[in-house]
């Protein structure tokens, strides 16, 4: 599975996906898109699932028509130390998650 993270998360998460290619937002080319051409660039790219912490993501878009999944994490902050403890409720959810879902996942 092809995974952002979104780059207000911390860059060193992306190593809690290993079993799947996960990259930050400046690797992959998608630093300084707002929502709508962030998801655009992100499809085009051709990932599968977008994780973020924007609270108010699901509210900006319309994601029906989307190629890819929303991850939302509702943690205390977004350090990697407040984000960690939700990487396998996130990893169980990547195994059902379709196109145009967004999946919250709180502490």
């Amino acid at each position: 599975m092809r995974i952002p993270v979104d780059e207000c998360i911390d860059e060193r998460f992306r190593n809690s996906f290993p079993a799947h290619d996960c990259q930050t937002a400046r690797y992959a080319g998608l630093t300084g898109l707002k929502n709508g051409d962030l998801l655009t660039a992100a499809e085009t790219a051709r990932f599968d699932v977008f994780l973020t912490v924007d609270q108010g993501f699901e509210y900006q878009q319309n994601l029906t028509t989307r190629k890819l999944a929303i991850v939302i994490f509702r943690a205390k902050s977004n350090r990697l130390k407040d984000l960690l403890p939700l990487v396998p409720a996130c990893l169980a959810h990547m195994k059902s998650i379709q196109p145009g879902q967004i999946v919250t996942i709180e502490t």
